[in-house]
């Protein structure tokens, strides 16, 4: 699903035009870590965990719930919820909205789902934001949807659409998808999106509104992947440890009409600031093309990516919830979540 379904070829042709390819074509190494493959030799999760596209988990109380991504043949509703108790045992329990909000089909004409939703805590409500897009298209936009809780049980529950936050369309240099909100210990609230085009961006965003700043309107540029035909990265999100914040990202290629051409790998790279430099464990830029894989498939689970990376308030807990197409299933994306530790200031997923 995504904008992720991309004819390279004729994105390469474009991108030629917005940068000098040629200048570009010695992009930066991947670094991998030593655990990336044995990540996903043994699966744990039971439920309704697939077909599951995009996740991003948050906790309320002592429950968790996970959020992903339109499907096809999915039940009634758009983007759909998971809830859990134990993060390992997941069911069903509902969905954002009951129908497609009625601004998106003037937005992005032909759009039919609702993709990598993104649920975050700020100014004392939870925020969804989520894209809608079609296949291929840099005709995007990056909605936003509010509720005061996520229970389903509470009489206040109700979520509340608040249109478009931000907008891509053909000739941009970016893609308005794959949104993720970080808030910092100051209080402030950063936009981190994009997908393929010329990687990832971020605003900021007024924590009073949700929307992007009116008064911080600077555009940074995070990671790209220069060289390779339609710069295959996306799924960004970032989190702060320690003294560093780390860039989580989805590179390469999933959704091929062909799973066996879907080499999607999650990947992470750090810096002192929000806002970059970022740079892989062997200090390549990822603005030049470093990244450290943390998750790469194997012959049961391939193409793991479309992570969300979050530390649980509550306990601390390190997490990273994401997808990955079970080759038993008809190559159908399942859920997976899995804590990672900390060796030198570097992610470690267990």
């Amino acid at each position: 699903m995504h904008a992720k379904a991309l004819s390279l070829s004729a994105l390469s042709v474009s991108l030629c035009l917005l940068s000098a390819c040629g200048a570009n074509i010695f992009a930066g190494a991947l670094s991998y870590s030593p655990s990336a493959k044995a990540v996903l030799a043994s699966y744990s999760l039971s439920g309704d965990t697939g077909p599951m596209h995009d996740p991003s988990v948050i906790r309320q109380g002592k429950m968790y719930y996970a959020f992903s991504s339109d499907w096809p043949g999915q039940p009634a509703g758009y983007l759909p919820i998971r809830c859990s108790r134990d993060k390992g045992n997941w069911t069903a329990c509902g969905s954002v909205f009951g129908a497609i909000p009625a601004w998106v089909s003037k937005a992005v004409p032909g759009a039919q789902y609702l993709w990598a939703p993104d649920i975050s805590w700020f100014n004392g409500i939870y925020h969804l934001y989520y894209a809608v897009s079609t296949a291929g298209s840099q005709r995007s936009v990056i909605g936003l949807a509010t509720n005061t809780t996520l229970n389903p049980a509470d009489a206040a529950y109700r979520w509340i659409d608040h249109g478009a936050v931000l907008e891509s369309k053909p000739g941009n240099d970016f893609n308005a998808i794959d949104p993720n909100i970080f808030v910092d210990r100051d209080g402030r609230v950063w936009l981190t999106y994009g997908s393929y085009w010329s990687g990832i961006k971020q605003r900021a965003i007024d924590p009073a509104t949700g929307m992007l700043s009116a008064e911080d309107t600077t555009r940074y540029d995070l990671a790209t992947r220069p060289g390779i035909a339609g710069d295959p990265i996306e799924g960004a999100s970032l989190i702060r440890h320690a003294d560093y914040y780390y860039l989580f990202v989805s590179i390469d290629h999933c959704c091929d009409a062909s799973p066996a051409t879907d080499d999607y790998k999650e990947a992470v790279g750090r810096a002192t600031s929000p806002h970059g430099p970022f740079v892989d464990d062997q200090g390549t830029p990822m603005m030049d093309g470093g990244a450290t894989v943390i998750l790469e498939g194997n012959a049961a689970w391939n193409a793991p990516g479309g992570g969300t990376a979050w530390i649980d308030p509550q306990n601390d807990e390190s997490l990273i919830a994401f997808h990955a197409l079970k080759t038993s299933d008809n190559n159908a994306p399942h859920l997976w979540v899995k804590t990672f530790r900390w060796d030198n200031d570097w992610p470690s997923v267990q």
